[in-house]
């Protein structure tokens, strides 16, 4: 995922999208995928994670962003700089 505005997301450990994001609305674990989601008043942010090769840390691989109100989709990276403390 290449996009303008996700250059600090897309292969971030979870460690690194706390500090951007703060303490995850979810946390979701699915064997060796990761799932954490951000809200705040303008959108929710699902980023999800993957181990690029076997035994590594995952690192967010795909974002995908909605509106709080009504849940269409938004930008993602307005919803990423949005919700970035």
């Amino acid at each position: 995922m290449n996009i303008l505005g996700l250059e600090g997301v897309i292969g971030a450990d979870s460690n690194a999208l706390q500090r951007q994001f703060g303490e995850p609305r979810l946390d979701v674990r699915e064997g060796d995928v990761r799932k954490l989601q951000f809200s705040g008043e303008a959108c929710v942010l699902d980023i999800y994670l993957y181990p690029l090769r076997q035994g590594a840390q995952p690192t967010a691989t795909y974002v995908d962003a909605r509106r709080a109100s009504d849940g269409l989709d938004v930008d993602r990276a307005s919803c990423v700089a949005a919700l970035k403390r």
